[in-house]
């Protein structure tokens, strides 16, 4: 039985290297790091800026790896469609960034996968609570409105055949 070990780790999407957290995690593997730090950057480009959760799977025996990416964080996701820094750190009195419902629904369909949420109604919802949290708005909105006016039955045209 060959035996699997999985290191867990957030990696700032195309900028993994060979040192900390990556390097001592694989080093004692016995694996090719460099060509995991390759294939790690590779699969995360798409994502810079962000910190990505990337899960690396190492067979020692054969000395062979897979990586697996996961998705940003909802607040990476929502602070990289602003091209902002970071979210505030006092979300109640400063606001970081408006958004529109359409990249609202674009963030909640890249992170949908990974949600609880059963339709993309909810999903959307859920990724409004995260604007509350990092000082955003939506359509010039406090994003606990936004959800309201989606129970009320506004927007429903963004969501489609897929309520």
């Amino acid at each position: 039985m060959a035996d699997k070990k999985v290191v867990e780790l957030l990696i700032n999407g195309g900028q993994a290297n060979a040192g900390p957290p990556l390097g001592p995690a694989l080093g004692p593997l016995g694996i090719n790091i460099v060509a995991v730090v390759s294939k790690i950057n590779e699969l995360t480009k798409d994502y810079a800026g962000m910190r990505v959760p990337v899960k690396i799977s190492v067979d020692s025996e054969e000395k062979t790896f897979d990586v697996t990416v996961g998705t940003p964080t909802s607040s990476a996701l929502i602070v990289a469609e602003l091209k902002v820094e970071k979210g505030s750190g006092t979300p109640n009195s400063v606001k970081v960034g408006d958004l529109s419902m359409e990249q609202m629904v674009r963030i909640a369909k890249i992170k949908r996968p990974e949600l609880l949420a059963p339709t993309l109604k909810k999903a959307t919802k859920e990724m409004l609570g995260t604007c509350v949290s990092v000082g955003v708005t939506v359509e010039g909105k406090d994003p606990r409105e936004v959800q309201k006016d989606i129970d009320a039955g506004n927007y429903e045209q963004l969501f489609g055949t897929e309520q």
